[in-house]
Protein backbone atom coordinates (compact mmCIF):
# COMPACT_ATOMS: atom_id res chain seq x y z
CA UNK A 1 0.00 0.00 0.00
CA UNK A 2 1.30 3.45 -1.23
CA UNK A 3 0.78 6.26 0.68
CA UNK A 4 0.49 9.46 -0.55
CA UNK A 5 -1.19 12.93 0.41
CA UNK A 6 -3.02 14.70 -2.52
CA UNK A 7 -6.12 17.17 -2.46
CA UNK A 8 -8.84 16.24 -4.60
CA UNK A 9 -10.85 19.11 -6.40
CA UNK A 10 -13.38 20.13 -3.52
CA UNK A 11 -11.63 18.05 -0.81
CA UNK A 12 -9.11 19.27 1.93
CA UNK A 13 -8.30 16.15 3.48
CA UNK A 14 -4.99 13.96 3.48
CA UNK A 15 -5.82 10.95 1.54
CA UNK A 16 -4.63 6.75 1.28
CA UNK A 17 -4.54 5.62 -2.30
CA UNK A 18 -3.68 2.47 -3.49
CA UNK A 19 -0.70 1.97 -6.11
CA UNK A 20 1.92 -0.41 -6.94
CA UNK A 21 5.60 1.08 -6.53
CA UNK A 22 6.12 1.43 -10.40
CA UNK A 23 2.68 3.66 -10.73
CA UNK A 24 4.28 6.96 -12.49
CA UNK A 25 1.05 8.55 -11.99
CA UNK A 26 1.24 8.13 -8.27
CA UNK A 27 4.78 9.64 -8.14
CA UNK A 28 4.31 12.47 -10.12
CA UNK A 29 1.21 13.46 -8.20
CA UNK A 30 3.00 13.15 -5.18
CA UNK A 31 6.17 15.18 -6.39
CA UNK A 32 4.15 18.31 -7.58
CA UNK A 33 4.28 21.61 -6.03
CA UNK A 34 0.50 21.38 -5.18
CA UNK A 35 1.34 18.75 -2.66
CA UNK A 36 -1.06 18.95 0.41
CA UNK A 37 -1.36 16.82 2.96
CA UNK A 38 -2.58 16.73 7.14
CA UNK A 39 1.00 15.28 8.25
CA UNK A 40 4.33 15.75 7.17
CA UNK A 41 5.56 12.80 4.63
CA UNK A 42 7.99 10.64 6.24
CA UNK A 43 10.44 11.17 3.31
CA UNK A 44 11.01 14.60 1.62
CA UNK A 45 11.10 14.47 -2.06
CA UNK A 46 11.61 16.46 -5.24
CA UNK A 47 14.53 17.51 -7.83
CA UNK A 48 16.60 20.71 -8.06
CA UNK A 49 18.16 21.97 -11.38
CA UNK A 50 21.69 22.55 -11.29
CA UNK A 51 24.57 23.58 -13.31
CA UNK A 52 26.08 20.06 -13.62
CA UNK A 53 22.11 18.53 -14.54
CA UNK A 54 19.23 17.76 -12.42
CA UNK A 55 19.44 16.66 -9.29
CA UNK A 56 17.05 14.01 -7.34
CA UNK A 57 16.59 15.00 -3.83
CA UNK A 58 15.25 13.07 -0.84
CA UNK A 59 15.58 13.72 2.94
CA UNK A 60 13.89 10.92 5.85
CA UNK A 61 14.36 11.83 9.76
CA UNK A 62 18.47 10.52 9.83
CA UNK A 63 19.22 13.39 6.46
CA UNK A 64 19.94 13.57 2.58
CA UNK A 65 19.31 9.93 1.50
CA UNK A 66 19.26 10.52 -2.07
CA UNK A 67 21.18 13.55 -4.28
CA UNK A 68 21.57 11.86 -7.65
CA UNK A 69 21.67 12.38 -11.24
CA UNK A 70 19.36 9.24 -11.61
CA UNK A 71 16.35 8.84 -13.17
CA UNK A 72 13.49 10.25 -10.97
CA UNK A 73 11.21 7.30 -10.92
CA UNK A 74 13.69 4.62 -10.45
CA UNK A 75 14.68 7.02 -7.31
CA UNK A 76 11.51 7.37 -6.07
CA UNK A 77 10.62 3.11 -6.64
CA UNK A 78 13.93 1.83 -5.05
CA UNK A 79 13.44 4.24 -1.82
CA UNK A 80 10.10 3.07 -1.77
CA UNK A 81 11.34 -0.56 -1.87
CA UNK A 82 14.10 -0.25 0.56
CA UNK A 83 13.06 2.49 2.96
CA UNK A 84 9.58 3.64 3.62
CA UNK A 85 6.19 4.00 1.60
CA UNK A 86 5.10 7.96 2.59
CA UNK A 87 6.79 9.72 0.70
CA UNK A 88 5.99 13.10 -0.88
CA UNK A 89 7.37 16.94 -1.28
CA UNK A 90 8.17 18.82 2.06
CA UNK A 91 10.01 22.21 1.18
CA UNK A 92 10.89 23.12 5.14
CA UNK A 93 13.05 19.17 5.03
CA UNK A 94 14.04 20.27 0.94
CA UNK A 95 15.02 23.60 1.08
CA UNK A 96 17.54 23.64 3.28
CA UNK A 97 19.24 21.08 1.10
CA UNK A 98 18.75 23.18 -2.41
CA UNK A 99 20.18 26.33 -0.59
CA UNK A 100 23.79 24.25 0.47
CA UNK A 101 23.55 23.11 -3.02
CA UNK A 102 23.16 26.38 -4.57
CA UNK A 103 25.51 27.77 -2.81
CA UNK A 104 27.99 25.55 -3.56
CA UNK A 105 27.80 26.16 -7.21
CA UNK A 106 27.92 29.94 -6.59
CA UNK A 107 31.22 28.56 -4.71
CA UNK A 108 30.17 30.61 -1.47
CA UNK A 109 30.00 26.71 0.24
CA UNK A 110 33.03 23.89 0.18
CA UNK A 111 31.50 21.29 2.73
CA UNK A 112 27.87 20.75 2.69
CA UNK A 113 26.62 20.64 6.73
CA UNK A 114 23.70 18.26 6.47
CA UNK A 115 23.58 15.37 7.91
CA UNK A 116 23.32 12.21 5.61
CA UNK A 117 21.53 8.49 5.07
CA UNK A 118 23.49 6.19 3.63
CA UNK A 119 20.90 3.24 3.48
CA UNK A 120 20.69 3.37 -0.19
CA UNK A 121 24.10 2.26 -0.04
CA UNK A 122 25.40 -1.36 0.54
CA UNK A 123 28.08 -1.88 3.79
CA UNK A 124 30.83 -1.81 1.52
CA UNK A 125 30.17 1.35 -0.47
CA UNK A 126 29.28 3.21 3.06
CA UNK A 127 33.51 2.40 4.07
CA UNK A 128 34.13 4.09 0.69
CA UNK A 129 31.67 6.91 0.51
CA UNK A 130 32.81 7.73 4.18
CA UNK A 131 36.45 7.76 3.00
CA UNK A 132 35.39 9.91 0.28
CA UNK A 133 34.34 12.85 2.76
CA UNK A 134 37.82 13.41 4.12
CA UNK A 135 38.87 14.27 0.22
CA UNK A 136 39.39 17.90 0.11
CA UNK A 137 37.58 20.68 -1.75
CA UNK A 138 39.54 21.68 -5.28
CA UNK A 139 41.90 17.99 -4.84
CA UNK A 140 41.22 14.47 -6.34
CA UNK A 141 42.04 10.83 -5.32
CA UNK A 142 42.11 8.02 -7.06
CA UNK A 143 40.14 4.75 -6.95
CA UNK A 144 43.51 2.98 -5.98
CA UNK A 145 44.23 5.36 -3.00
CA UNK A 146 40.58 5.14 -1.62
CA UNK A 147 40.86 0.81 -1.97
CA UNK A 148 44.14 1.16 -0.18
CA UNK A 149 42.47 3.82 2.57
CA UNK A 150 40.04 1.31 3.02
CA UNK A 151 41.93 -1.69 3.26
CA UNK A 152 41.12 -3.62 0.45
CA UNK A 153 43.74 -2.56 -2.15
CA UNK A 154 42.54 -4.91 -5.03
CA UNK A 155 39.23 -4.05 -4.63
CA UNK A 156 39.44 -1.64 -7.13
CA UNK A 157 36.33 -2.23 -9.59
CA UNK A 158 33.97 -2.99 -6.15
CA UNK A 159 35.56 0.86 -5.43
CA UNK A 160 34.68 2.50 -8.68
CA UNK A 161 31.38 0.78 -8.88
CA UNK A 162 30.64 2.64 -5.10
CA UNK A 163 31.70 5.72 -6.81
CA UNK A 164 29.12 5.60 -9.47
CA UNK A 165 26.62 4.24 -7.45
CA UNK A 166 27.06 7.02 -4.97
CA UNK A 167 23.41 7.86 -3.79
CA UNK A 168 24.14 11.14 -2.40
CA UNK A 169 26.17 13.30 -4.51
CA UNK A 170 27.97 16.73 -3.53
CA UNK A 171 27.59 15.87 -0.16
CA UNK A 172 29.86 13.09 -0.70
CA UNK A 173 32.04 14.28 -3.40
CA UNK A 174 32.68 10.89 -5.44
CA UNK A 175 33.06 13.32 -8.01
CA UNK A 176 36.78 13.73 -6.56
CA UNK A 177 37.80 9.96 -7.39
CA UNK A 178 39.39 9.81 -10.63
CA UNK A 179 40.48 6.79 -12.04
CA UNK A 180 44.12 8.40 -12.76
CA UNK A 181 45.73 11.30 -14.35
CA UNK A 182 43.92 12.51 -17.60
CA UNK A 183 41.08 10.10 -16.75
CA UNK A 184 38.34 11.39 -14.83
CA UNK A 185 36.71 7.81 -14.82
CA UNK A 186 32.86 7.36 -14.48
CA UNK A 187 30.05 9.42 -12.82
CA UNK A 188 26.07 9.02 -12.04
CA UNK A 189 25.97 12.46 -13.54
CA UNK A 190 28.21 11.88 -16.68
CA UNK A 191 31.77 12.61 -17.80
CA UNK A 192 30.52 16.70 -18.68
CA UNK A 193 29.25 16.71 -15.31
CA UNK A 194 32.00 14.99 -13.28
CA UNK A 195 34.51 17.96 -15.48
CA UNK A 196 32.19 20.96 -14.42
CA UNK A 197 32.44 19.94 -10.77
CA UNK A 198 35.95 19.77 -10.82
CA UNK A 199 37.37 22.54 -12.87
CA UNK A 200 34.72 24.30 -10.68
CA UNK A 201 36.71 23.85 -7.83
CA UNK A 202 39.73 24.44 -8.55
CA UNK A 203 39.04 27.84 -10.53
Amino acid sequence: MLRYAALEPGEGKCMDASAASGDLEALLRVTSPTYVGESAPDIAFGTHETPAGPLVLAVTARGVIAATFDDEHAVYERIYREVGSFIGHDPKRLDPLKREIDAYFERRLRAFTLPFDLRLATPFARSVLQMITSVPYGTTTTYAEVAARIGRPQALRAVANAVTENPVCLLVPCHRVVEGPGSPGAYAGGKAAKELLLNMEIA
